[in-house]
């Protein structure tokens, strides 16, 4: 995990020191705070609309709150997982490993999993059980 996090590091500190250049090729002469506000922004706005619309094509479907539901928690546990894994870097207690954090993930789609089966198996009986109560009416 410590190798995984110093490799992204190292990839956005070249990507960093690249874009430092290119700027100042370009003639714009762009402090660290300016950088990042135009970088941080454009991706900001360019991850804003890609959710917009996934969000408007899960509108569409029966169950969206339950999905929206399941992709907001699901990527609150990424972010818990890896804050995790960070701190016990940080605090040197238990080993920070990738494992950990894939397992846990793990954790919660099996998790989620039983409850959606459970919740699929209780909303089919209870359709079953209201159509044949309106069929008894019927007759």
């Amino acid at each position: 995990m410590r190798e995984i996090i110093t490799w992204l590091a190292e990839i956005v500190n070249t990507g960093h020191d690249i874009l430092i250049v290119l700027f100042r090729e370009l003639g714009f002469s762009l402090t660290d705070k300016q950088l990042h506000f135009w970088i941080i922004g454009f991706i900001g706005i360019f991850a804003y609309f890609f959710v917009y619309f996934f969000f408007k094509l899960l509108a569409a479907f029966k169950w969206s709150t339950s999905i929206f539901s399941f992709v907001y928690t699901f990527t609150l546990m990424i972010v818990l997982v890896f804050a995790i894994e960070i701190q016990q870097a940080i605090t040197n207690r238990g080993n920070m490993e990738f494992a950990d954090a894939v397992i846990g993930l793990w954790g919660f789609l099996v998790f989620f999993f039983v409850y959606a089966s459970l919740a699929i198996i209780a909303y089919l009986i209870t359709k079953w059980y209201k159509k044949k109560k309106i069929k008894q009416r019927s007759l």
